[in-house]
C-alpha cells in the first residue's frame, strides 16, 4: 500500500511524492505559519461607488488563508468586493450582504490553493457597486493571512 504525502508536504501539485521523498521543505507561509488577523471596521454613512475604503496593507510575504464579513445593517442593493487596485474581487467577489450579525467566511478555493506569499506590500480595499451603503450601520471584514514564523 502506497502512501502518498499532501501537496504541502510533497512539494507537488498533485500530491502524487510518496513519504520515501526527503528533505523537501514545505513552503513556510501555509504549513505551520502563524496566522494574523486584519480588522478593517467601516462605519456606513452613504459611500458612493467612487469612494475607496482602505482595508488593510498587508506585508510582503504573507499569505492568503481566507476572510471574514459581518455588519450590523444590511447593504440592501449596494455590492461589496475586496481586493486591490486592477484586481478588486482578488479576495471577494461583489456581492449585496444582507444578513446582518451572520459572520461569514469568504475566499476562493483557487486563491487559497495558489498558496503563493505576496512578493510585495499590497494595500486591500473595499469596491462599492450597485448602489451606496446604508447611512448607518458597522461594516466589519477581518482578512487572515499567514506568514512565516
Amino acid at each position: 500500500m502506497a502512501t502518498y504525502l499532501s501537496n504541502e508536504l510533497a512539494g507537488t501539485t498533485t500530491g502524487t511524492t510518496t513519504a520515501a521523498a526527503t528533505g523537501y521543505k514545505p513552503v513556510a507561509t501555509v504549513y505551520g505559519a502563524r496566522v494574523k488577523r486584519f480588522r478593517a471596521s467601516v462605519a456606513m454613512a452613504s459611500q458612493t461607488t467612487s469612494d475607496t475604503v482602505v482595508l488593510a496593507v498587508v506585508p510582503a510575504g504573507a499569505t492568503f488563508a481566507y476572510g471574514v464579513i459581518n455588519t450590523t445593517a444590511t447593504t440592501a442593493t449596494a455590492t461589496v468586493a475586496v481586493g486591490i487596485t486592477g484586481t478588486t474581487a482578488k479576495y471577494k467577489a461583489a456581492a449585496a450582504f444582507t444578513t446582518v450579525d451572520t459572520p461569514t467566511l469568504f475566499g476562493t478555493s483557487a486563491q487559497q490553493a495558489l498558496a503563493s506569499p505576496l512578493s510585495t506590500e499590497e494595500t486591500i480595499f473595499l469596491t462599492i457597486g450597485t448602489a451606496s451603503l446604508p447611512a448607518s450601520g458597522t461594516l466589519i471584514i477581518d482578512l487572515y493571512f499567514s506568514i512565516p514564523n
